[in-house]
């Protein structure tokens, strides 16, 4: 198991199209890949290969998330979708 936390910087948060982008990403590997959030005052998780979840953590700019990834591709996987997020998920 691997994981980072990552700041999210697109303007508009984890709504549709970068909530879409980051799971299409997460579903080109194998591993589980989930990340950490803070909802209210306690620490939710949601599923990054499901666009409903994703969007259910209702995900902020400026807010913070722990990517986890575990499985046999769990390096590249978490590389690929840090890398995703710090580039702004396409906005």
């Amino acid at each position: 198991m691997v994981s980072k936390k990552v700041k999210i910087i697109n303007p508009s948060g984890l709504h549709l199209r970068p909530a879409g982008l980051l799971c299409n990403k997460a579903m080109d590997y194998k591993s589980l890949i989930t990340f950490n959030y803070m909802e209210k005052d306690h620490m939710g998780t949601a599923n990054a290969k499901s666009v409903l979840s994703v969007l259910g953590a209702c995900v902020k700019t400026g807010d913070d998330i722990e990517i986890i990834c575990e499985g046999e591709d769990e390096e590249e996987a978490l590389s690929a979708l840090v890398g995703a997020v710090e580039s702004g998920l396409g906005e």
